[in-house]
């Protein structure tokens, strides 16, 4: 194969902060705006572009210190994701999934211009819409899978 017909694939980490709740966990979402993507979507807390050089976990670490202000003390991996929309390049993705249940200090939105809101929601009880993508890795925390595929048939596949 020439490397002119190969894809090029985006990383990307995601940290969902759980904490307990009365209906059971909750998860940290932020209300995405003005950034040119799923914007008025809810969608993980903190979450970003792998840079070259950088592993996913260090990209979490410093995804939850630019967006929220904190400090991660127990990141966990949970799965990766593989999706892809067929119609660009860059829309090959490969996504890894993180939760965290402590950290050190309170999470707060550090870039209002991208984030209209935060908001602890049951994972019962998600808002709407929430980025599709997300909504099926949200459904998969905690099942002990660590592959799913999104995109390729129009459904999810996990």
């Amino acid at each position: 194969m020439s490397s002119a017909s190969r894809f090029v694939v985006v990383p990307a980490s995601y940290i969902f902060l759980l904490r307990p709740g009365a209906d059971g966990d909750e998860v940290l979402l932020q209300l995405r705006r003005n950034t040119g993507y799923m914007d008025e979507h809810w969608a993980a807390a903190a979450a970003g572009h792998v840079e070259r050089g950088e592993t996913a976990y260090d990209a979490a670490h410093r995804e939850v210190a630019e967006e929220l202000g904190i400090t991660v003390e127990d990141l966990s991996f949970e799965f990766s994701m593989q999706r892809t929309a067929h119609d660009l390049p860059i829309d090959e993705r490969i996504d890894f999934f993180f939760s965290a249940r402590t950290w050190s200090g309170e999470p707060r939105i550090v870039e209002p211009d991208k984030c209209a809101e935060l908001r602890w929601c049951p994972l019962s009880a998600l808002p709407d819409p929430v980025v599709p993508h997300e909504r099926v890795a949200l459904a998969n925390l905690g099942t002990g899978r660590r592959y799913l595929s999104f995109g390729f048939d129009g459904s999810p596949h996990a």
